[in-house]
């Protein structure tokens, strides 16, 4: 008997380790899954990435999103509605540390598809007044804004949306291990056939935009969305100085804390990369009780200290993951 079951082990078919990699919504993606039937999905996942474009990417000129931000007549489909909820629901919880409504101000900041302007005081001061994620809501299928000039932006959860749509088509075709990397906003399943865990790296904070990425941290990770947010890559100069993309909503300025980079685990991607802002503009103790009032949520800062050394903060969770 132990013979016969041996030689059945031995003609399992082992699935088939899936790679699918590429460029899209101005970075990249790494789509990693096992299947048996070694079914390559190239064009499904590709189908999904012009679908988000399509309606929630500034930088396509008849998105969705752009029409409503132009105040034109458009119908709302499902992952607009989706990405506007998520947006709200986030803004609701950070007590408006996150908003969707910051485009403007973004757009001046020169961290846009527009050209940035001359920062004043007055022009800040003039930009908040479009900026309150309470005054747009939904209403029978149309957005309905207080203000025609107030804008939308979702690009601080969009990506993470997209793994997470990606997640959700292979959760459709019964695939049960992979790992969706869209850019940075990861969301991994099951565990390789080996029974390893997947393994994804956290990188160290960087000096310029186009240094050398370094991995700062290993983490195991397994039925999570993963997400890090940073202020030491996207920036822009002024005036000699350096201002992250992280922008206050509350003050309409790049924050100027010591918090260099938040990662956060939640239960999905989106989430996970709303939480990740949310902590860059809020900063470390304010964050941290937001986060540990959360179920399932864990997070790994990375700031500064007083002595201008780089320190880093796990929570309790997050630090059971950590790989040596």
């Amino acid at each position: 008997m132990m013979i016969g079951l041996a030689v059945l082990a031995s003609c399992e078919k082992q699935p088939k380790k899936m790679v699918l990699q590429g460029q899209a919504q101005g970075s990249y993606y790494a789509v990693t899954y096992f299947d048996e039937q070694g079914r390559n999905f190239q064009h499904e996942i590709d189908s999904i990435f012009h679908a988000v474009d399509i309606s929630v990417n500034l930088w396509v000129h008849n998105s969705v999103i752009s029409k409503v931000n132009r105040n034109e007549e458009v119908t709302l489909d499902s992952i607009f509605i989706d990405n506007f909820r998520i947006a709200q629901e986030a803004a609701r919880l950070s007590n408006g540390y996150f908003d969707p409504t910051i485009s403007p101000i973004v757009a001046a900041w020169g961290f846009s598809y527009k050209k940035g302007d001359s920062i004043t005081p007055q022009l800040i001061d003039s930009l908040k007044q479009l900026v309150d994620y309470r005054k747009v809501r939904i209403e029978n299928g149309k957005v309905i804004k207080e203000t025609p000039a107030i804008t939308l932006d979702f690009n601080a959860i969009a990506q993470g949306y997209t793994s997470d749509l990606i997640a959700g088509f292979l959760d459709s075709h019964n695939i049960k291990n992979y790992l969706v990397d869209t850019g940075g906003e990861i969301i991994a399943r099951g565990e390789k056939p080996n029974g390893q865990p997947w393994i994804v790296g956290i990188e160290k904070p960087a000096e310029n935009w186009d240094s050398e990425q370094v991995v700062h941290t290993r983490i195991a990770l397994c039925n999570k969305g993963l997400v890090t947010s940073g202020s030491t890559r996207k920036y822009v100069e002024r005036d000699g100085k350096r201002y992250s993309h992280c922008i206050n909503p509350k003050t309409g300025y790049p924050v100027e804390h010591q918090l260099l980079s938040a990662t956060v685990l939640a239960e999905n991607s989106v989430w996970a990369d709303a939480l990740a802002s949310i902590c860059m503009v809020m900063g470390l103790e304010q964050s941290l009780p937001l986060i540990d009032s959360l179920s399932g949520v864990e997070t790994y800062y990375i700031f500064v200290n007083k002595q201008g050394e780089l320190e880093t903060y796990a929570t309790e969770g997050f630090q059971s993951l950590v790989v040596e």
